[in-house]
């Protein structure tokens, strides 16, 4: 099993109300994946950070393996969401990947 974990930071020049629309998005279209992505095994956005925080959004997924997680970057669902919800909404991006 592999674990999935990104940090996403929200674009500066948006304002309150477009970040928690983008957060919401965001997180309905990745959860909507469920399902549909061949070894995509759970998928959790967190939108509410603490305020002690510096990231907006948090995506916590697990994979059957490092080939699910290979096929979930490239499935056609998840480049849908990627590019026309995510990118757009996004300046900064860490992400972790490793084996559980």
């Amino acid at each position: 099993m592999v674990k999935h974990i990104i940090l996403w930071q929200l674009k500066d020049e948006l304002t309150a109300e477009q970040k928690a629309e983008a957060k919401a998005a965001i997180k309905n279209g990745l959860e909507g994946l469920k399902g549909k992505v061949p070894g995509l095994k759970e998928i959790k956005v967190n939108i509410n950070p603490l305020a002690s925080s510096n990231a907006d959004v948090m995506l916590d997924s697990l994979m059957e393996s490092e080939e699910a997680l290979k096929g979930y970057a490239v499935h056609p669902d998840h480049v849908a969401v990627a590019t026309g919800i995510v990118r757009p909404n996004v300046k900064l991006r860490v992400c972790m990947d490793y084996e559980v």
